[in-house]
């Protein structure tokens, strides 16, 4: 029996364990964890003095709730049975963490870009919560339920084809698999987005790079570069902040290969800052690094920030990376068809674990906030596809292709869960507005 028969069966053995139909449906368990309690247990070795911006911020609205719940979801989806068909999951996939970003040769490719959260666990976890962020933002945006289940299907279904086809495929064509940006309007498909949108999209996102965060993010002081103050979001180091930051640049550069670490050597450290990223990140340790090449006018912006452990680690098996920090860039590099060149990791100070990257490497996200149905099935269908990609690279495709089957079994059943779990992410915002409302938690209006 050939291996890939045998990794077949695999796949349709796990049918026996959940079946496909089981994935249906969402009721929370009687000892569910109140989810303002699992927030504040997040934010306890916290910057505390920003936890108020991430309570704002995810008391905007259900979907800034569900991006910043991914530990909330994490329980939630660990309560349930799995197929036990182990993937890299992302471990955050919600609409707004695919985007745009540039590969080492320049091109522009459409994939994940958010790793926080990366951890070996069941794949059809980052397909139900790529389903559930998809319904939530369709019913923010006032669709019709008929439609928002349309655009559901549709992310979950296009998954399942992207996984059939890759695993059809030959272990390098399937590790070379990526979207190219002029391969995007024939996977969006969508009536209501002209060509020239899209086009338009593409040209803004080909504009942000380093040179044009230059004139945006710095100013000249005393005949040198400067990154601007923007108090509570960007704010200078501090002499300790700054000392620390410089050694463990050093050691950083380590983790990169020699010829990086060349091209890395033609810098110099100019200034830093510390920044308040993202909803579910407020309250980590961040700071963005500026340095410069050949003249003030060649800059380079890295992003040095703070590893936790995956909301997922307390709910499976240890995984491979005891560094939290090469854990992030390890399920980036193995997710991504194409990383960032500077992806690199180190512990600072009190045996804190850190991640360095590029803070502005081309890149371009959705405004999911402002898509008409048609565009959201579009964006949806293209968000499916892609986590199929990253999942065929880290997992074995083969078998969960025959899980997935020819039918539409799965992505009926994830469909059903994504809108009962959008009922959850509506009641569990309106439960952090009441603690808010209550002075349980502090928020700041600051977005």
């Amino acid at each position: 029996m050939s291996s890939s028969v045998v990794r077949a069966e695999r796949g349709k053995a796990a049918r026996r364990r959940v079946a496909r139909s089981a994935h249906a449906g969402w009721v929370p368990p009687v000892d569910r964890p109140d989810p303002v309690a699992v927030l504040e247990r997040q934010g306890r070795d916290r910057l505390s003095e920003l936890l108020p911006i991430r309570y704002g911020r995810m008391a905007a609205s259900p979907f800034a709730f569900l991006r910043g719940s991914a530990a909330v979801m994490a329980a939630d989806l660990a309560s349930r049975p799995h197929t036990g068909l182990t993937v890299q999951l992302c471990g955050d996939a919600h609409l707004l963490n695919f985007g745009l970003h540039t590969s080492p040769e320049r091109a522009l490719v459409f994939d994940l870009n958010d790793f926080d959260e990366t951890f070996p666990g069941p794949f059809e976890w980052d397909v139900e919560r790529l389903a559930a962020s998809v319904a939530v933002a369709g019913r923010a945006n006032g669709h019709a339920e008929a439609k928002v289940r349309r655009a559901t299907l549709e992310a979950v279904a296009a998954y399942r084809t992207a996984m059939r086809r890759l695993a059809g495929r030959g272990e390098l064509s399937v590790w070379y698999e990526r979207i190219d940006a002029d391969s995007l309007l024939p996977l969006v498909r969508s009536a209501g987005r002209r060509n020239g949108q899209v086009a338009s999209s593409l040209t803004r996102a080909r504009r942000r790079t380093s040179l044009q965060a230059l004139g945006k993010l710095t100013e000249v002081v005393d005949g040198r570069r400067r990154i601007i103050h923007d108090p509570p979001l960007l704010e200078p180091a501090g002499a300790s902040d700054m000392a620390s930051l410089r050694k463990i640049f050093s050691d950083y550069r380590s983790t990169l290969t020699e010829e990086r670490r060349l091209l890395l050597d033609r810098y110099r450290f100019a200034d830093a800052a510390r920044k308040a990223v993202g909803v579910g990140s407020v309250g980590l340790r961040c700071f963005v690094v500026l340095l410069t090449g050949r003249d003030q006018g060649d800059p380079l912006f890295l992003q040095i920030k703070e590893a936790r452990k995956s909301v997922w680690e307390e709910h499976l098996p240890h995984g491979p990376y005891v560094h939290p920090g090469h854990r992030v860039v390890a399920g980036q590099r193995l997710l991504q068809a194409a990383s960032d060149i500077f992806l690199g990791w180190m512990s600072g100070p009190e045996g804190r674990a850190f991640y360095w990257r590029q803070l502005r490497d081309t890149k371009g996200s959705a405004d999911v906030a402002g898509m008409s149905p048609a565009d959201l099935l579009g964006y949806a269908r293209l968000c499916g596809t892609a986590l199929a990609r990253a999942h065929a690279r880290s997992g074995d495709r083969i078998a969960i292709a025959a899980y997935l089957g020819g039918a539409d079994t799965f992505e009926q059943a994830v469909a059903d869960f994504a809108l009962a779990y959008a009922d959850q992410t509506a009641a569990d915002h309106a439960t952090l507005g009441a603690a808010i409302a209550a002075g349980v938690v502090a928020a700041s209006p600051e977005a």
